[in-house]
């Protein structure tokens, strides 16, 4: 069983920056491939980012390449998503998510939140224009 926590959210003008975070409790946190998806109000959820067990190999977005960069401290169970450039359009509940039975984003696996075993509760990001 892994619990996960995210924090880091908030406010922020359009062009700003925030740092996401996500705690993972346990002491296999390396043995998950770990992603980020948000939902915003009316709309599905979306794939965000993803990182495999090592940190070595990360899949992004399109809407997020360039802006934002997933990474994640094993020693720290811990993942984040440093995110620039925010758009009014990046508004949304972001959620971490936890892979136990793959690592590599292998035909596109790492986008559907089916794929993963645990979730976070969420955290508010909202950007303002």
């Amino acid at each position: 069983q892994v619990q996960l926590v995210e924090s880091g959210g908030g406010l922020v003008q359009a062009g700003g920056s925030l740092r996401l975070s996500c705690a993972a409790s346990g002491r296999t946190f390396s043995s998950y491939a770990m992603g980020w998806f948000r939902q915003a109000p009316g709309k599905e959820r979306e794939f965000v980012a993803a990182i495999t067990r090592s940190g070595a190999t990360t899949n992004y977005a399109e809407s997020v390449k360039g802006r934002f960069t997933i990474s994640r401290d094993n020693a720290k169970n811990t993942v984040y998503l440093q995110m620039n450039s925010l758009k009014p359009e990046d508004t949304a509940v972001y959620y971490c998510a936890a892979a136990a039975a793959w690592n590599y984003c292998s035909g596109y696996r790492c986008y559907d939140s089916g794929n993963y075993d645990y979730r976070g509760q969420g955290t508010q990001v909202t950007v303002s224009s």
